[in-house]
């Protein structure tokens, strides 16, 4: 019985003990609209989380993701607005996050840059250009078509529960079923073994911070479904929410271990954590922290793990 017990992920537990906690101290936690904003609000954060996770099996880490998506959902409301269209917005930020990714994994593999400084650096610039291009403002007005991406249903199903289920299945297929995802997991756990073998280290580098870009793209377009608009700021901070989630969901920051499936269940415990918090009517402070707090303990138990 214990073995079975050591064999549930941690993130299982936190996430089993934030809902009895919470279902305690705030009444309408278990109500059916509450539960549905956790899963909706949790949607844009695994879309985050789930490229984090790689990039953090290959021992890296990319900080620039919630800066990424806030000019990209500038881009998008701009374009779409001007234009009418909602594909060439979409296309429009799709390739800004795709550029931004590329840059991050160029930089990276081709002059062997620290991960944490180049994507500062990319947090700062697509910070500022975000600001510029929005004139410090939110664009609003977006089209309904827009908003069907975050208010609609398909089969009775919210429309980001959809993308968010497409995009972890086809992550899941690339990780554990392609060679690429045999290559993400060496280059954290034996990066000699690639070189020796001959497989470039830099293109597989270059193209786990590209498929991070691709899904800061799709966030964005749920993001600005949501907020009707573009907001320079709307989602600065977002990336160590997934950074935490990967964390708490058990991927190694070191070694190239991990799984999605934790990562999934990182992103529901972190989101029931500031849902549980925001129904307390904690400040934004109390809720940074307490992710903060998550994320030392995680790194902890990792460590401690490390060394059994």
């Amino acid at each position: 019985m214990a073995e079975r017990l050591g064999r549930v992920p941690g993130a299982a537990w936190l996430l089993a003990l934030l809902c009895v906690g919470y279902s305690v101290a705030a009444p309408d936690f278990l109500s059916g609209a509450n539960l549905r904003n956790v899963l909706l609000q949790a949607t844009i954060l695994l879309l985050l989380a789930l490229p984090m996770t790689l990039i953090i099996l290959t021992e890296g880490l990319d900080l620039s993701m919630g800066a990424s998506l806030s000019l990209c959902t500038v881009v998008l409301a701009v374009v779409q607005i001007s234009s009418g269209s909602i594909l060439l917005g979409f296309a429009a930020a799709l390739c800004v996050a795709l550029l931004i990714g590329a840059a991050n994994g160029a930089l990276i593999a081709a002059f062997d840059l620290p991960p944490f400084v180049v994507t500062l650096g990319t947090l700062g610039a697509a910070q500022g250009l975000a600001l510029v291009a929005a004139e410090g403002r939110t664009t609003m007005g977006v089209s309904e078509g827009l908003r069907w991406f975050w208010e609609g249903s398909l089969l009775g199903l919210a429309t980001p529960l959809w993308m968010a289920a497409l995009v972890w299945g086809a992550i899941h297929l690339l990780l554990y079923h392609t060679r690429f995802g045999a290559r993400v997991f060496a280059l954290g756990g034996n990066r000699e073994a690639l070189a020796f073998a001959g497989i470039s280290v830099k293109w597989s580098l270059l193209w786990v911070y590209m498929l991070g870009g691709a899904c800061v793209g799709l966030a964005a377009l749920l993001m600005t479904a949501r907020v009707n608009g573009g907001h320079p700021t709307a989602a600065i901070g977002l990336e160590f929410d997934a950074i935490a989630a990967v964390a708490v969901g058990g991927t190694a920051f070191e070694r190239g271990k991990g799984s999605l499936t934790g990562t999934v269940l990182g992103v529901l415990a972190v989101g029931v954590m500031r849902n549980g918090l925001n129904l307390l009517s904690m400040p934004s402070s109390v809720q940074v922290a307490a992710v903060g707090v998550v994320v030392v303990a995680a790194l902890w138990v990792d460590a401690a793990r490390s060394k059994s």
